[in-house]
């Protein structure tokens, strides 16, 4: 969750709405015109049928005037069927399109946050904000059609009735108080219930990602009654805010269907008063009583407001996910003539409330191999993170070639510097998109031999279908699929190549034969290694050893193992 203020949260979603109904007025006004016809015409109709009835009971049924009024009813009471369903069609669609535009645009600023995005909100809570949260706020312009249409209706009903009788007009307008209070009261008992109903269904889907992504480990521990207890926690909190928002519901519903009969009944009985006074006709009298249900369909408005407080706080939640701060990048290029350099000043980093990293200063020679080794949890993948700018130190500063990684170009900076992870995420469809997935797209023999380099050429080739097979359709193990997360690092290599853990499931022998060909087959001048095993830190030209946050020494493994009694504890512990 975000640490957001409530009122800045809530400016932001009522922000994110108005921009959503400005992006799609077009379809809005279309939608609040077309219903206003249909509510125009419903509006007509009373007056017309009232007027009809009054010809026929004054023995003009013959006469060709009275023919056209009968016709003209029919009219009224098929163009609003016809209205209705064009709107049914409109709603549907900009609604669709709404939502995606919603999606597309929480999706873009979650990827231009990157891993901070992760930070501060769980996958699952994310993945809620981004699906269920932006298909409620998608409904928002349909939803403020539908409103101001509603609200049409009623007026139209309470104007006619004043043009009917005076009397009509204010014996339902003094009722009309109560209805403004219900729908008052709704409204603000089911924001709060439903803000708080959607907070804690992201809290529980979160939980149920991480206990998905671990029911290996899960199961291998015997706790999955404890991690079920985990994941449904929230679930009575769940249940609460949901039963007060049905609660809220029904009795405002409740209220409305025991209020709105009255005034109907007030001004039907004022309304056959007038009748036997001479001062209505029959047909008026009948107008009289369809006013008085348009003039109390104000009720109905219960619905809309529900629906528009859905959308709100979902928009709420969603402009949270646009609070996000994107990575904001410079517009300088790296010099043609550097070696790759790789220079950390001053380096602080925190995660979760916690220093991971304080005061690191590390230099990577230009051509050299540097491989990061020390204990778990002392901060050597952030360390690999800060190093290629996936995200920024809290302190200090990380250059490459003597440009800060701040000041380089986006483009500039993804293809000089390639990245490759314990657990890549296999993107691009088929096994050769994946290799080339990246900034740019490599020729396809470059592939091949990125593949080759990485000793993952042999078992593409025994796929079904080769460098074509889905990625889907390509049962892989943990080791093939590191080959092919090095293979693509390797396709990419630009100046600087960072392996964070990338070969910690490769077996000894491929573990070597991939090592000798980042040393020799590998267009990356400066290589930085994130190292578990000592065989990777004997290979490397020299070893960073992180201990408490801080470099404690740097130098040849050799020399480091003879000297520090704590750094071979590292491999030995």
């Amino acid at each position: 969750m975000t640490s957001t203020a409530p009122h800045e949260a809530t400016r932001r979603g009522d922000h994110l709405l108005l921009t959503t109904l400005r992006t799609t007025a077009p379809r809005t006004t279309a939608l609040v015109l077309i219903a206003t016809a249909s509510t125009g015409a419903a509006l007509l109709l009373p007056a017309v049928l009232g007027h009809t009835l009054d010809l026929l009971i004054g023995g003009h049924g013959r006469d060709g005037t009275t023919h056209r009024w009968v016709l003209l009813c029919a009219a009224l009471v098929c163009v609003p069927a016809v209205l209705d369903a064009l709107g049914e069609f409109l709603t549907a669609t900009t609604t669709a399109r709404t939502t995606a535009l919603l999606r597309r645009a929480a999706l873009g600023h979650v990827l231009a946050a990157g891993p901070r995005a992760a930070a501060r909100m769980t996958p699952g809570d994310l993945v809620t904000r981004l699906v269920g949260n932006a298909a409620q706020a998608g409904t928002a312009p349909a939803t403020v059609a539908g409103t101001v249409t509603a609200v049409v209706g009623p007026v139209g009903g309470i104007v006619a009735l004043a043009l009917l009788d005076p009397w009509l007009a204010l014996v339902f307008l003094a009722g009309a108080p109560l209805l403004v209070l219900l729908l008052r009261t709704f409204t603000r008992a089911s924001t709060d219930s439903l803000a708080g109903y959607q907070r804690l269904q992201g809290e529980l889907a979160g939980r149920l990602m991480e206990a998905v992504g671990g029911a290996r480990t899960i199961a291998a521990a015997g706790t999955a009654a404890r991690e079920r207890d985990r994941v449904l926690e929230p679930l009575p909190g769940l249940s609460r805010h949901g039963h007060r928002m049905w609660r809220v519901q029904g009795r405002s519903s409740a209220q409305a269907t025991a209020l709105v009969p009255l005034l109907q009944i007030a001004v039907l009985a004022v309304a056959g008063l007038e009748l036997s006074r001479g001062r209505l006709s029959v047909g008026d009298l009948l107008a009289a009583s369809r006013y008085a249900v348009l003039a109390t369909g104000v009720g109905m408005l219960v619905g809309h407001l529900g629906a528009l407080v859905h959308g709100r706080t979902a928009a709420r939640r969603l402009a949270e996910v646009h609070a996000l701060p994107p990575t904001v990048h410079g517009t300088r290029r790296l010099p043609a003539d550097g070696d790759g350099t790789l220079r950390l000043r001053g380096v602080g980093a925190e995660r979760g409330g916690r220093t991971v990293l304080r005061g690191v200063d590390l230099v990577v020679p230009g051509g050299s191999t540097t491989a990061v080794v020390g204990r778990s949890g002392t901060g050597k993948s952030v360390l690999a993170e800060l190093a290629g700018r996936l995200a920024d130190p809290d302190a200090g500063e990380i250059t490459l070639d003597g440009v800060p990684l701040r000041e380089l170009a986006h483009d500039e900076l993804r293809r000089q510097v390639g990245y490759a992870f314990a657990r890549p995420a296999l993107l691009g469809g088929t096994i050769g998109g994946t290799l080339a997935f990246g900034s740019f797209t490599p020729p396809p023999e470059a592939v091949v031999d990125a593949a080759r380099a990485a000793c993952a050429d042999d078992f593409v080739r025994r796929l079904p279908d080769g460098y074509d097979t889905a990625c889907a359709a390509a049962p892989l193990s943990g080791g093939e699929a590191q080959r092919l997360g090095l293979a693509r690092a390797f396709a990419h290599a630009g100046r600087l190549l960072i392996l964070d853990d990338a070969t910690s499931s490769l077996d000894s022998v491929t573990e070597a034969r991939v090592a000798d060909a980042l040393l020799h087959d590998v267009a990356a001048r400066t290589r930085l290694i994130v190292a578990h095993r000592l065989a990777t830190a004997e290979r490397a030209d020299r070893v960073a050893w992180l201990d408490g946050g801080r470099v404690r020494a740097v130098g040849p493994h050799a020399e480091l193992w003879r000297r520090l009694p704590e750094y071979r504890a590292v491999f030995e512990g």
